[in-house]
This record gives C-alpha cells, sequence and structure tokens, in this order.
C-alpha cells in the first residue's frame, strides 16, 4: 500500500476532477484579481468616478481578508461543501454586480462581493487539499495551487487590456463565468464527502469579529483621507484610524507594533514591500493611460513583464536557497527589496518624463518584478523559521493577511490623494504622483526595517 500510495499523483483518476477545478478556481479568483488592474483606468473613466480609482482595489484586498476570516471559522461548523457554494454564489454575485454597474458606487460594491468571495474560496480549496489528500501528494498539489496564478499574471493584464480596447471592459468580468462554473463541477462532488466537524476550529477565536472592525476602520479613514481638507474629513480619519489600532494588534504577531527583532520586523518588511509592488502595479497602469496615453493592451502588457521577472526570480531564489542551505537570506530579501526602489523611481522617472519613458518603464516592472521575486518566498521561509511545531498554519495566517491588507490600505491612500488632487482642480499627473512617492516611501521603509529580520535563533 505504501508503494502504491508513493506512486500516486494528482492527475491519478481518483484527484483528476478535484485538481482541475482546484486550479481552476484559483486562476479564476487570481485573473479576476489582477486583470483589473489593466482595465481600472477604463473603467474608472466611463463610470466617471477616477476620484474613486483607489477603492476598485483596495475594496477587493479588504474584503478578501474578511471572506478568508468568517469562512476560516465557519467552515468546520458548516463542512467544505456548503462553505464552496457560499463562497461560489458570493463570487459571482460580485461579477455580476460589477459588469453590470452603471457608476462606481455599484462597481465597488461588486468588488466587494467579490473579494469576500475570493478570499472565502482559496481557504476552502485550502481546507479541501488538507482533507482530500494524502501526505504524500501535498506539496504537489500545493506546487500546482502556486501555479494557478503564475498564467494569469503573465497573460491577464494584456487579455484584458485586448477585451477593454477592442470589445468592453465589461467582457473581463463576464469571461470567468464559465470557467467558475466549470470549476464548481469538477470540485463540489468531492466536496460533499467531506463532512462538517472533520475539520478542528478554534472555538474562542475572535479574528471574524476583529476582521469586521478593521475592516470597517480601514474604510473610515480612507474616505476620510479622500476629503482631508474638510473637518468631516478629518473626522472620519482619526476615527478610523482609532478603530483600527486595537483589531490590528490582535491579527499581527506580538511585538509587530514596535517592530520588534525577528518575526514581527519579517512580517512588517513584507507587508511594505508587497503594499508598494501592488499598489505601483496599480498606479503605473494609470499613470501610462492617463499620462502617457498607452492603450490599455500595451499597458498590460509592460505589466506582464513584472510578473515575468518575478518568476524568474522565485526560480532562482530557491536554486540558491538550495545552494548556501539558507544562510544568505537575509541578504537575498535586502537585495530584493533594493531592486524594488530602483524599480519604482524608475517608475517616477518614466512618468515624470514629458516625452517617451516607455523604456523606463519596461525596465521598471523587470526590476520591480525580480526585486520581489527575490524577497518574497524568502520572507516566507524565514517567518516559517519562528513558528514552533503546530504553529505553522499561524504564521501563514499572517503572511496572508499582511499580503492583502497593506496593499489595500497603500492603494487607498494612493485614491485618496487623487481625490484630493481632483478637489484642488489638479490634474491627474499630480494625484498619481503623489501616489508613486508613497509607495517609493514605503519600500525604503522596507529595507531599513529589513535589517532587523533575524532567525529565531539569532
Amino acid at each position: 500500500m505504501g508503494k502504491s500510495q508513493s506512486k500516486a499523483g494528482i492527475w491519478d483518476a481518483n484527484y483528476r476532477g478535484l485538481t482541475i477545478g482546484i486550479i481552476l478556481a484559483v486562476t479564476t479568483v487570481a485573473f479576476e484579481g489582477l486583470a483589473i488592474t489593466t482595465i481600472g483606468p477604463e473603467v474608472a473613466r466611463h463610470l466617471n468616478g477616477i476620484h474613486l480609482y483607489g477603492w476598485i482595489f483596495s475594496t477587493f484586498l479588504l474584503s478578501q481578508i474578511l471572506g478568508t476570516m468568517v469562512i476560516g471559522q465557519q467552515i468546520g461548523k458548516i463542512g467544505v461543501y456548503r462553505s464552496f457554494s457560499l463562497s461560489i454564489v458570493i463570487f459571482v454575485a460580485g461579477i455580476l454586480i460589477a459588469a453590470t454597474s452603471i457608476n462606481m458606487p455599484m462597481l465597488i460594491g461588486g468588488r466587494a462581493f467579490q473579494g469576500f468571495g475570493a478570499g472565502a474560496i482559496v481557504t476552502c480549496v485550502y481546507y479541501s487539499i488538507t482533507l482530500s489528500y494524502p501526505d504524500l501528494l501535498r506539496t504537489k498539489i500545493l506546487a500546482a495551487f502556486s501555479s494557478a496564478y503564475i498564467l494569469p499574471a503573465l497573460i491577464g493584464p494584456y487579455i484584458a487590456g485586448l477585451l477593454a480596447e477592442y470589445v468592453s471592459w465589461r467582457f473581463v468580468f463576464w469571461l470567468v463565468v464559465p470557467l467558475i462554473a466549470l470549476a464548481v463541477l469538477l470540485t463540489l462532488p468531492s466536496f460533499r464527502k467531506l463532512q462538517a466537524g472533520s475539520i478542528p476550529v478554534e472555538r474562542s477565536s475572535r479574528k471574524e469579529g476583529y476582521a469586521l472592525l478593521l475592516t470597517i476602520g480601514t474604510g473610515l479613514l480612507l474616505s476620510g483621507l479622500g476629503f482631508i481638507s474638510d473637518w468631516k474629513g478629518i473626522t472620519l480619519s482619526l476615527l478610523g484610524l482609532i478603530m483600527m489600532i486595537w483589531p490590528l494588534k490582535m491579527l499581527l504577531p506580538k511585538g509587530t507594533f514596535m517592530v520588534k527583532k525577528g518575526l514581527p520586523a519579517t512580517i512588517i518588511s513584507r507587508g511594505l514591500y508587497v503594499a508598494c509592488y501592488v499598489a505601483t502595479e496599480s498606479y503605473v497602469v494609470l499613470a501610462l493611460t492617463e499620462v502617457k496615453g498607452l492603450s490599455a493592451d500595451i499597458a498590460g502588457l509592460i505589466v506582464a513583464a513584472g510578473a515575468l521577472s518575478w518568476s524568474t526570480a522565485a526560480w532562482l531564489q530557491s536554486r540558491m536557497d538550495e545552494r548556501d542551505q539558507g544562510r544568505g537570506r537575509k541578504k537575498r530579501i535586502s537585495s530584493g527589496i533594493g531592486l524594488m526602489i530602483l524599480g519604482v523611481s524608475l517608475v517616477i522617472t518614466a512618468v515624470t518624463l514629458e516625452r517617451g519613458g516607455i523604456v523606463f518603464a519596461v525596465i521598471s516592472q523587470i526590476f520591480t518584478g525580480f526585486g520581489i521575486g527575490m524577497a518574497n518566498p524568502t520572507t516566507g521561509a524565514v517567518a516559517l523559521q519562528h513558528a514552533r511545531p503546530g504553529e505553522e498554519g499561524e504564521i501563514s495566517a499572517y503572511l496572508q493577511f499582511v499580503d492583502a491588507f497593506f496593499p489595500g490600505v497603500s492603494i487607498g491612500i494612493g485614491g485618496a490623494l487623487i481625490a484630493v488632487s481632483e478637489h484642488f482642480n489638479q490634474n491627474n499627473f499630480t494625484g498619481i504622483m503623489l501616489a508613486l512617492w508613497i509607495q517609493l516611501f514605503l519600500v525604503l521603509l522596507s529595507f531599513i526595517v529589513s535589517f532587523r529580520i533575524a532567525k529565531k535563533e539569532d
């Protein structure tokens, strides 16, 4: 039996349908998260909502945290089958609302449903992998799970740009409906066999409440920043900031607010550079289309250069890590963040130049993508070194949380700066440049914090 199990694969008849379904579900979620980067400017223009541009992304990311937390706590009570079904319904509802939006508030509402559903779907997939695949196959399905993000990152922005340019931005949303339907047909039969109560749940956990409070507080902060020149904006911002403090303290490792050496510094550094990367990608497309006058498909192609560079760097760092047995991890993190600083600086240069700058934009994406590809897997490995037996899931949750929360706030702040610029009758160039300078500040801060990253035994 041990021998036959060792020869089993994720594409064998027993697992093939579930494997394909999982990959399709993750690919669909990834595509919806990435493709909107390219069509965001077109959507905002069409719906007369450039001042709300940042909310297109922030809403998705913040709702994703809420979906992850809520379903993560409920899945053990109601089972994977019902949790996944509910997640799909919410996700598809978001797609339908976004695709038929007649104004920006409606679109943002759709993105909220999409984000919640996306976080919930990925959570269900993780649990199903734990319950459906034997230990020997989990590394294989997790590798396939990770690879499902690569293709959308490489071609998603370009395809979305083509659809927006030559058909309609609404088709970017409609496109994924058949894919998610196929994923449901392939996965639900297997999920139906997984009984509720078969997954241990931390009954005393209050993470759902903390996530909800944090989401509301962040929403108030970003809304207030959008009209900070008014006393109401100042009041909202302060109220939101106060509401965020306690849930953040509970959802992050102890010592994070003090940037304590070790795990807290690792988490903070990662959150800052991920925020910089995701927000820069969002605003560089806006800059290329609004300031440089490029078409959406060309802008998407430029952004895809960063994804290709990320994949290359991730492969390279794994080879280096294997060669030096992890001894050079801290150096690789700092070097990767350093490359990101150079990349963001080139983005700002490209946007500032009155003519041309496209070559700088492409090179900037290559540097920024290579930098995060070098740093991101490495910070994950360093963070997991701090986990005691049985704490791996908790550390992974910290990483997933900062990967969504920090970018959501960063993009939201950039969007607020654009709204403020519009309020003072400034052109889009001023708001976009302010948003990009914020990202440069964040990645510089991440670089400084990275020197406090250390192994547990250091």
